[in-house]
């Protein structure tokens, strides 16, 4: 029965990626769970790491046993029901494979939808690290040409599974985790659909709206935009930067973030309310209610779901 598959073993694995393509309500219930016990092992391995290693017991042979346990405890949990993740994967998965009428007795059929939550801080970077690491062998040219060719059309899921690698290694560089940087983008951006334009209708790469300025030596493109002043929305028309690929743009907002003062207190952040109000101080829009806007981005239902999908596809389908 594949519920009993040992889906930390390499050759079980490969038989539950081959048996998850299948879209079965067996097979998309067990993929659901091995994805929730990987989740479950990324966050008890970012608690560990995060704790003190100058103990009397600490140890290669220690911290060994530690991770073997820590596995079999993600896989109990994740069987045993864990933390939600699985359930709600599941529905999510038996809604997209069998519409509005799900196999009867699956938990997209008989359990309704929760109101979404937050990605939580720890379980957030764990994903990144997961997505990144796993990613990091392509190099950012080869992911980075698909994302520039493919282009940005408003779809929520496409813009975070095409612009991850470049989120997560500027949000590496800030010290936050990688869907910050992609909630902002997507405020900034309609997700893509409202990137600005070149005169030619070719894309500037710029996510982030971020204006030329004096001392901005590359390319520019002119653009309307809405500016308050003393809580009052003014009309102008702009410059801003532009780019030549959405790697430039995100590593040049890592620049703009790391070498600012008034952004200091962004860097380094886990809390999406935070990193919000501290780039709402720092000036980086003159919207008043812009880190309102931004936190419930990063929270939003539709964030979570594309962080999920994005590390599903890198840990489980590829």
């Amino acid at each position: 029965m594949i519920d009993q598959v040992n889906t930390f073993d390499v050759n079980a694995l490969s038989a539950l990626k081959r048996a998850a393509r299948e879209n079965t309500p067996e097979s998309i219930k067990a993929t659901a769970k091995q994805f929730e016990a990987l989740f479950l092992q990324m966050i008890l391995k970012s608690m560990r790491d995060a704790s003190p290693k100058d103990g009397m017991f600490d140890s290669d042979a220690t911290r060994f046993y530690q991770g073997m346990s820590d596995q079999q405890m993600a896989g109990v949990l994740a069987q045993k029901g864990g933390i939600g993740l699985g359930a709600a994967l599941e529905r999510q998965l038996m809604l997209q494979a069998f519409g509005n009428t799900p196999p009867a007795g699956s938990s997209a059929a008989t359990t309704p939808q929760a109101p979404a939550t937050p990605l939580v801080p720890a379980a957030a970077a764990a994903i990144s690290a997961q997505v990144t690491n796993a990613n990091a062998a392509n190099t950012s040219s080869g992911v980075q040409a698909t994302a520039d060719a493919a282009g940005l059309n408003g779809d929520p899921q496409q813009f975070i599974r095409a612009l991850w690698p470049q989120a997560a290694d500027a949000a590496r560089q800030l010290g936050v985790p990688a869907h910050f940087l992609l909630a902002q983008a997507a405020l900034e951006t309609g997700w893509g659909k409202a990137e600005l334009r070149m005169a030619d209708g070719s894309p500037s790469y710029n996510l982030f709206n971020i204006k030329a300025g004096k001392n901005w030596k590359g390319r520019t493109v002119n653009a309307k935009t809405t500016e308050y002043e003393e809580g009052v929305a003014q009309a102008r028309t702009e410059s801003f930067r532009a780019y030549g690929s959405y790697a430039e743009a995100f590593q040049d907002y890592a620049r703009l973030i790391q070498q600012s003062p008034r952004y200091a207190a962004a860097q380094g952040q886990a809390d999406a309310l935070s990193f919000s109000q501290a780039l709402q101080a720092g000036g980086y829009a003159t919207d008043p209610a812009y880190a309102e806007k931004l936190t419930r981005v990063i929270n939003s239902a539709v964030m979570r779901q594309g962080v999920i999908t994005t590390a599903m596809n890198t840990t489980i389908y590829t």
